[in-house]
C-alpha cells in the first residue's frame, strides 16, 4: 500500500459517522447489511448515509451489492487487512509487541 492511499483511508475514517458505518459494516460481516438497516441502526438520513457510504466505497474500505432492490453494503476485509498490515510493518523491529485484538476495549 502506497502512503498516499493510506493517507486517503485514514482520512476517511476520521469523520466520526464515516467510522461507524464501517464499524457497524465490519460487525455485520461478509454478508453486510442493506442502506436502509444501516441508516435505522445509526439513526442517519437517506442522503447523508449516502454520501458518508459513497466516500468509504471511493476509497475502498466498503463494497456495495445489487440484491433486487436493494444495495447491500459490506466492509472489504482486504482493504481493511492491507491497511493494517500497513501500519504495523516493521512495528517493534519485528519483536512481537502488538496488543490482543479479543477482549475488553
Amino acid at each position: 500500500m502506497e502512503t498516499l492511499n493510506a493517507a486517503e483511508i485514514l482520512a476517511a475514517l476520521g469523520h466520526e459517522t464515516r467510522l461507524s458505518i464501517f464499524r457497524l459494516l465490519v460487525e455485520a460481516g461478509p454478508e453486510g447489511m442493506n442502506a436502509s438497516a444501516i441508516g435505522e441502526k445509526l439513526a442517519l438520513a437517506p442522503a447523508t448515509l449516502s454520501f458518508h457510504l459513497a466516500h468509504l466505497n471511493r476509497v475502498g474500505l466498503v463494497k456495495g451489492n445489487q440484491a433486487g432492490r436493494f444495495i447491500y453494503y459490506s466492509a472489504d476485509y482486504s482493504a481493511m487487512d492491507e491497511l493494517l498490515s500497513f501500519l504495523t510493518s516493521n512495528c517493534c523491529q519485528g519483536k512481537e509487541c502488538l496488543p490482543k485484538t479479543k477482549g475488553n476495549q
